[in-house]
């Protein structure tokens, strides 16, 4: 019998781990694909809920690795019932001095992977009858923000990417949603978002609660859209910024 479970990409650590936790609390098998491998380091998880996690191996800018990954997921007996595409890359750099690399390399962990991994999806949220793809953006993909031209316009497109699939593959009972988050403190940055961080301040002022999200506030977000509460919701942006990019 196929067991049902949820590719994450990138979800080793940060938003995706925090994605890959809440989705294991809520039941889900979660594979947590990552160019490591590994598994959310979560030591106080509950056993049964690190049990649901299982590590692959892929890197998201390379297409054949990732069809052989969902191929090898199939053929071991899992249904592939969703897709968090959470792994993604941001670089800071003056507009006038962005190599072509760095937008190269930013277009291509993350807004090229996000659709090279839901073709390799494809097939297989069809052959389940349907399911869910979760796409992570950012608030930033209508801002204009100095110094993040690559990641701005990389994450604008995410949000396009979504409306396109949720259209073209509503037919196949496929919902794909784009979940954009601002401010988010994790363990990557934690010293930046710390009380006396250096943008601690800044945030302050800008978002009206006065103080950044979680990571585990984004978990819970995305593991909601895979329960009934989301069944109508499709191509849609959701924004998880504490108010940030509307407050005047």
């Amino acid at each position: 019998m196929n067991r049902d479970c949820i590719v994450v990409t990138g979800a080793s650590r940060g938003i995706g781990a925090a994605i890959a936790l809440a989705l294991a609390e809520q039941g889900h098998h979660v594979i947590c694909l990552s160019r490591s491998g590994a598994v959310p380091a979560y030591p106080d998880a509950p056993a049964e809920v690190a049990a649901r996690w299982v590590g692959r191996q892929a890197d998201v800018t390379q297409p054949q690795a990732l069809l052989a990954a969902f191929r090898n997921l199939s053929e071991n007996g899992w249904r592939i019932t969703g897709l968090v595409n959470n792994a993604g890359l941001h670089i800071d750099a003056p507009s006038a001095e962005l190599s072509l690399d760095q937008w190269h390399q930013i277009m291509d962990i993350n807004a090229t992977s996000v659709v090279s991994t839901c073709q390799a999806v494809y097939p297989h949220l069809v052959a389940a009858g349907g399911g869910v793809i979760v796409n992570i953006g950012s608030f930033f993909d209508k801002l204009g923000v100095k110094r993040n031209l690559a990641y701005c316009a990389s994450k604008a497109a995410v949000g396009a990417i979504t409306r396109c699939l949720a259209v073209e593959w509503a037919g196949k009972g496929i919902r794909v949603i784009d979940v954009a988050p601002g401010y988010i403190q994790t363990d990557l940055n934690a010293d930046a978002m710390a009380p006396e961080g250096p943008l601690r301040a800044y945030l302050d002022k800008r978002i009206p609660g006065r103080k950044p999200g979680t990571a585990t506030d984004v978990g819970a977000l995305v593991a909601a859209l895979f329960t009934p509460a989301g069944n109508f919701l499709t191509g849609e942006t959701i924004y998880v910024d504490g108010g940030q990019a509307i407050a005047h």
